[in-house]
């Protein structure tokens, strides 16, 4: 159990101690995608299904489970959110919506698992607004692309963050 924070040396689970970590700006980029049918596809892709603005509503949808991770998930700190945006990219050819959830924030721990819920949220809601149109619509892919801050630095998902360099890329809001 060394390797896991979230466990004293009896194996019982707490909430790891944080008040001697620095306080640094934490920086984190999460994305998953939606796959659809093509006429679900194509109403969500034009605005028109039948219960109206579906990415409008998973948008802030995905918002408000970031502010709402220590919440849903056991154990994760409560943090004062700087920035929390979600925003959403058409694939035309496989019928498919991604959803990048970008968070921000000053303090002792990240926002990966704020990232990783807002994208979560933001495509079950997606699946909430359009299951009479398609039951069989997936959702994957649901991962973290990019981390900055505190003493671990600077994470970047393997060839899945624009740019060279993903440190030179953090200073740029690319998701933004």
């Amino acid at each position: 159990m060394e390797n896991f924070t979230h466990f004293d040396n009896h194996g019982n689970a707490i909430m790891t101690d944080i008040s001697d970590k620095q306080i640094t700006s934490r920086y984190a980029v999460a994305e998953g995608n939606i796959k659809m049918n093509a006429a679900c596809y194509a109403a969500v892709r034009q605005g028109a299904s039948k219960k109206g603005d579906v990415l409008g509503v998973a948008r802030i949808a995905g918002i408000m489970a970031v502010k709402q991770t220590p919440s849903i998930i056991p154990l994760c700190h409560t943090l004062l959110i700087s920035k929390a945006s979600i925003n959403f990219a058409f694939n035309d050819d496989e019928y498919k919506i991604t959803a990048t959830c970008t968070v921000k924030t000053t303090g002792s721990t990240g926002v990966e698992m704020e990232t990783l819920t807002g994208v979560s949220a933001s495509l079950l809601t997606i699946y909430d607004m359009c299951k009479s149109a398609d039951r069989g619509m997936e959702i994957g892919g649901i991962r973290l692309l990019k981390k900055s801050g505190g003493k671990s630095g600077v994470y970047c998902a393997d060839n899945h963050y624009p740019g060279d360099n993903c440190a030179d890329d953090y200073a740029g809001d690319v998701y933004d």
